[in-house]
């Protein structure tokens, strides 16, 4: 496989992921979350960044095999020679997008779940204030006054 089409595919790939990033980022950041969404997305993700794997681990092959280094410098001058540079750019910027919609989405996920921590340590602290005695009134709790009398 040429390395121009290697570089397609990981676009088509790239800008498939980053769709399902954007479903991802809406869904996190709607008042209500759509939990059974969220896991076909993280499904969805999931494929998509094995095939994306795939593709990046053939390419780098290929970039092996016709002799040029590992790593970026050696990918470049690969795509360089080969008359693809723009399409080997478009495919690192495509990934740093990519990896910054990842990182907001980690992010929008770790203030959930602390909004979440927060609700239920409220709800807690609410349920323990609010204990029920035989007669279905409110017990007298430490450090509150009984206002029933």
């Amino acid at each position: 496989m040429s390395l121009v089409r290697l570089l397609d595919e990981q676009q088509q790939r790239l800008k498939a992921l980053v769709e399902l990033l954007e479903q991802e980022r809406s869904l996190l950041a709607a008042a209500e979350i759509d939990g059974k969404r969220l896991a076909d997305i993280a499904e969805h993700k999931q494929t998509r960044l094995q095939k994306l794997e795939a593709t990046e681990t053939l390419r780098q092959s290929v970039q092996r095999r016709l002799g040029y280094a590992d790593g970026p410098a050696g990918a470049r001058q690969a795509a360089l020679e080969a008359g693809c540079l723009d399409d080997w750019e478009r495919t690192l910027e495509r990934t740093r997008e990519a990896h910054r919609l990842n990182t907001l989405n980690g992010e929008l996920v770790t203030l959930r779940m602390g909004q979440n921590k927060r609700l239920l340590a409220f709800i807690h602290q609410a349920a323990e204030k609010t204990v029920y005695g035989a007669s279905g009134r409110v017990a007298a709790q430490p450090g509150r006054f009984n206002a029933s009398v």
